[in-house]
């Protein structure tokens, strides 16, 4: 089949691998971070203005953030990697539907599920694990922050179509607007203003409310492709086309929230006949996960950034430059890992002083959740690059079922199981084989993927 010249000059086409993935994936890299900041900046300042029940308000809060995520990143890798397949086909105008529908039902999506949240409230987050001693303090900081979901759901995802679309410096820009906003505001509104809880969850609200206006002004112009007015209809079969391709991500996202729920509930019940009590584990281990954030924001980052290549050049039918590609990300990732599982295992007690000081067991529990639950995060880049990479070549249920492992098929059971003869230490240990279980089952689909990619790439060059 003859090449489309338009295609085969398209720089995603021609450029170097390397500093293609750069380019996209430092931007996303910041992007990214700046979700997580926004929750650790907040956990900074509550740790240190409200204390320890604060930050276990936030985490007890923390499964709905992840619900909001969870739908953003479905619709915007699922759109993004739509996008890019009809871009590498040269179909324009379904390139277009595609950008238009993601962005609609962004905000019909959003809009559900603040005001679910807003109705549920309460029983919502007994459910996620609130104490007693805990719940007035999530009930604050969740109320107000659901009024934020909307502008999430639409700033985070419309930054994602921005980068599909050549923009990465200015996607970058309009999160990195709001996660410097945020570090301002809270402890303005925390310790100025003296407004405790409360005043992080508004200046997180206003600060997502200020990166959702920067990411609609580029959306009105676009610059891969003409957004008629038409586009914006929403179709059920554009949705599904979305979904296909991002529920991989997006599940991985919900099967976070799901294994947070059980974790806020099994760490309470079994630190309750424990040294360190209920409130001591629910507060930490929420930290670290926030913590654990920051590094998978990278190699997510990393993931995303190498999705606009790969996703162009297999519709190009360039598989030589896919697998190149994805070499990159996944070395560059690996690479981060290594560091980070250093950091983890060397500086537990420095990083944890960060958000305030508490007391000696407090500090026991965090020490050595974090070597043991953690110990696994050298080879945690192999299975997020994996699933991104199926969605983005169009194989969205092998990435679907990749994203499962780890948090569903592995960690979920055996945080379940473990605790019933370990206790709280059983929680710990469940951590790092989940992490190379999913890891060794991750390699094993993509060695399959990359040598049926070689079968046919001889098949076409015959």
């Amino acid at each position: 089949m003859p090449e489309n010249s338009d295609v085969a000059s398209h720089p995603l086409a021609t450029g170097s691998v390397g500093k293609l993935l750069l380019k996209f994936a430092i931007p996303s890299i910041v992007s990214m971070l700046v979700g997580a900041l926004y929750n650790i900046v907040d956990q900074v300042f509550i740790g240190r203005g409200v204390g320890m029940l604060g930050n276990a308000a936030t985490n007890v809060a923390f499964p709905l953030m992840t619900i909001s995520m969870a739908t953003t990143l479905t619709l915007a890798i699922g759109g993004a990697s739509n996008f890019n397949l009809a871009l590498g086909r040269g179909d324009k105008e379904r390139a277009g539907r595609v950008i238009a529908n993601a962005i609609m039902y962004s905000a019909i999506f959003g809009t559900i599920i603040g005001a679910a949240a807003l109705l549920l409230l309460e029983p919502m987050l007994v459910a996620f694990g609130a104490t007693d001693d805990v719940l007035p303090y999530a009930l604050t900081y969740t109320g107000i922050t659901s009024l934020g979901a909307p502008f999430i759901v639409m700033s985070v995802c419309g930054s994602h179509l921005i980068r599909a679309d050549g923009s990465p410096k200015y996607a970058m820009l309009c999160n990195l607007s709001g996660a410097v906003l945020n570090t301002i505001l809270d402890p303005i509104f925390i310790f100025v203003f003296d407004m405790g809880i409360a005043g992080a969850a508004w200046a997180t609200v206003i600060s997502i409310i200020a990166s959702w206006l920067m990411v609609m002004a580029h959306l009105i112009n676009f610059r891969s492709v003409k957004l008629k007015a038409n586009y914006f209809r929403p179709s059920l079969s554009v949705l599904r086309s979305i979904t296909a391709l991002g529920m991989a991500v997006g599940f991985n996202q919900l099967s976070m929230m799901f294994v947070q729920v059980a974790l806020n509930n099994i760490l309470t019940f079994y630190g309750a006949s424990s040294v360190y009590g209920s409130n001591i584990p629910l507060a930490a281990s929420g930290i670290i996960t926030k913590v654990n954030l920051i590094f998978m924001a990278v190699v997510v980052g990393f993931a995303q950034g190498g999705q606009p290549i790969i996703g162009f050049n297999y519709g190009a039918r360039k598989y030589a430059r896919v697998r190149r590609t994805f070499r990159f990300t996944l070395s560059s990732a690996t690479c981060v890992s290594v560091v980070v599982f250093a950091v983890f295992q060397i500086f537990p007690r420095e990083i944890i002083d960060l958000f305030g000081k508490v007391n000696d067991q407090y500090y026991q529990f965090v020490e050595r959740y974090f070597r043991i639950f953690l110990f696994m995060t050298f080879v945690n880049g192999i299975q997020p690059v994996t699933a991104n990479f199926f969605s983005s070549i169009g194989k969205g249920m092998r990435g679907f079922f990749i994203s499962l492992t780890r948090q569903i098929l592995f960690l979920l059971p055996l945080i379940i199981i473990f605790p019933r003869y370990w206790g709280i230490d059983g929680v710990m240990y469940a951590g790092p084989l989940a992490d190379f279980a999913a890891a060794c089952l991750a390699a094993f689909f993509i060695v399959r993927e990359i040598r049926e990619m070689k079968e046919l790439e001889r098949a076409e060059s015959r």
